[in-house]
């Protein structure tokens, strides 16, 4: 696998080279942290709301509603019991989380398998620099027209910049993310990944 980049100005052209340190690519592990990584992510965005009222938190049922004797029924002691149209709900769901843990390493070894596979696929854009004189929608669109880029795309930054913010922001298929917060789940999910090489630098540190 060829262990160089070509590194892009903001009009297309190739204005030099990459070197990825040796370190950086695995492709012999790491397949089952990155399931693990991605279930882990998923889960997490589980909101954990669903709620549901036990017999104890249905407002009403304070009254036993027939005689215990003489009726024929089977005896009762509130309209609220679950087996009543209205009464609580037996075993329902109540606000969770759904954190699953993942320990450090086994993240570092996730990011770094994902980033060698999107490498190998040929998804991996360097860029020089992404800086824009305006905030405007159609300058971002022209760099992504200049780099060939159709479909969505992962744009991963040292730091956000408001013209750069402003400008992806209306981008449906474009995501902007600071290169500390760039997880497995986004590594994978865009058709290409966009890094400036500043960027590119801190996430090598990253999974070094």
């Amino acid at each position: 696998m060829n262990m160089k980049l070509d590194i892009l100005d903001m009009s297309g052209a190739v204005i030099g080279a990459y070197e990825l340190p040796e370190g950086c690519i695995e492709l012999e592990k790491g397949k089952q942290a990155v399931h693990d990584t991605v279930v882990a992510f998923l889960a997490g965005q589980r909101s954990g709301s669903a709620n549901t009222k036990t017999r104890a938190e249905v407002r009403g049922g304070g009254a036993k509603p027939f005689k215990q004797k003489g009726t024929g029924r089977a005896r009762a002691g509130s309209n609220r019991s679950p087996i009543w149209t209205g009464g609580g709900v037996i075993f329902g769901p109540k606000p969770r989380s759904y954190d699953k843990k993942v320990n450090a390493k086994v993240k570092t070894l996730a990011l770094k398998r994902a980033f060698s596979e999107r490498i190998q696929e040929g998804s991996v854009v360097v860029l020089d620099k992404f800086e824009l004189q305006d905030h405007k929608t159609k300058s971002a669109v022209a760099v992504f027209k200049n780099l060939k880029i159709t479909g969505s795309a992962l744009l991963t930054v040292p730091d956000y910049e408001e013209s750069v913010v402003c400008a992806t922001n209306n981008l449906a298929e474009v995501v902007l993310r600071k290169v500390t917060s760039v997880n497995v789940y986004e590594l994978l999910r865009f058709n290409k990944v966009v890094f400036t090489k500043d960027a590119l630098d801190q996430f090598i540190q990253r999974i070094a």
